[in-house]
């Protein structure tokens, strides 16, 4: 059985330095308790392509954020 996603091992290493920056305005992508309390809000902008601002995650990407929240947020 495969491990549920943890932000530390699966998804942080998902944004680049870029997209940290670009999106300081609003939360820290590299802080576990920011991207989990804007979870949603963060997949709905992946799942419609408005974010990362230059290009559109893979599919596969979006639905690894997906699992990570769907399967409670594991740090």
């Amino acid at each position: 059985m495969e491990a549920a996603p943890s932000f530390a091992r699966d998804i942080a290493p998902l944004f680049r330095e870029g997209d940290v920056e670009s999106m300081l305005f609003a939360f820290d992508l590299r802080e576990y308790e920011d991207v989990r309390e804007n979870a949603d809000e963060i997949h709905e902008r992946l799942e419609d392509g408005t974010m990362p601002c230059d290009e559109e995650w893979p599919s596969d990407r979006v639905a690894l954020f997906r699992a990570w929240i769907d399967a409670g947020m594991a740090p």
